[in-house]
Formats: structure tokens, sequence, C-alpha cells
């Protein structure tokens, strides 16, 4: 039994919520997402909420019901809402500049590193270093930061590279002389 399967999903004030077969379509003030959820898998509307539960018990179907809450909750959030993702660059010459749909970085590498912004996500550069993503979609806005992030991943001596704001990068000790 899946505790967070069994949460109901409220629905806020402005939030559309179409189910048709085992496709669901969440319209909001921030825009529309659709996802096609597993059959094993029974999405019931009642009143200001959504409830999900298992037609079957198979393995695969307990596996599916909180992550099919999840994507669920994160749909309703995401067109009531929206999602934010900080990005910061940390290293001397390091920069980054939106140019249109596309963000530039500056990395330390003998070109520039450009990468197309998916449609739905928007960025905005602070200070030249601090980067912020926001968009409905919280796996596209995820997986957009994750390879941003790759281009130059924190390096643990002195800590240059792109990381989340906040997060603390375990530093090591270098070569004793």
């Amino acid at each position: 039994m899946s505790r967070i399967g069994k949460k109901p999903v409220s629905i806020p004030k402005g939030v559309d919520v179409k189910i048709s077969n085992q496709n669901v379509e969440v319209k909001g003030k921030m825009g529309t997402l659709s996802h096609l959820f597993s059959p094993e898998i029974e999405i019931r509307k009642e009143g200001e909420e959504l409830l999900l539960n298992l037609r079957g018990h198979e393995k695969k179907a307990d596996a599916l019901w909180g992550l099919s809450r999840s994507l669920l909750f994160n749909m309703v959030k995401g067109v009531s809402e929206g999602f934010t993702k900080v990005l910061e660059i940390q290293g001397v010459g390091y920069r980054a500049a939106v140019n249109g749909r596309s963000i530039q970085l500056s990395l330390g590498y003998s070109h520039p590193v450009e990468k197309a912004l998916p449609e739905g996500i928007s960025a905005k550069v602070d200070k030249n270093t601090v980067i912020t993503f926001t968009g409905i979609d919280k796996q596209q806005l995820g997986q957009l930061c994750a390879e941003i992030r790759e281009f130059r991943p924190p390096e643990p001596y002195k800590g240059k590279g792109i990381r989340y704001l906040g997060e603390h990068i375990l530093r090591k000790e270098g070569k004793k002389k």
C-alpha cells in the first residue's frame, strides 16, 4: 500500500481538470499540461479532489500508484503556481546571459556554451552569475537544470562550477607540500 498514493490531490480555484480514459488534462492560469497515465491506476474526480485507486493488485500497479499521484500533484501545482529553480555559477570569469530563447554560458572553455530553452521555460540572469528558471512542467525544468549543470559540475577543490542555489559542496584539502 502506498501512503502517497492514498492521499487525495486537491484542486485549487481556477484549475480545470478533464479526465478521458487514462489521459488527464489540467488547465490553469499558467498554462495547460496533459499526461497519459497507466491503465492499472484509476483516477476519478470527486468535488474539488482527485482520487487515485488501484485497478488490480499486481506489483507494477503498486509501484505506479505513488508515482501517478506525485505526477498529478505536480501538474496541478504547475498550472496554478509554476515551479522555479535557481542555478549559481562560481568561478573567475564564469558568467551567463540570456539571448532570446537560449542561454549563453562562459565557463572557461575556448568558446561560449549555448543551450536552447525548451518551450514553456523562461530564464532570467541576475548579477551575471545567478540564473532563475521558471516553468509549469517540473520534470522538464529539472532536466534542463541538470543538463546545464553538466557543462561544468562543481569541483571539490576550489568549488568552481555550476550548482543549485544553496547546494553545499564537500570541499577536499589540496595537495600538501
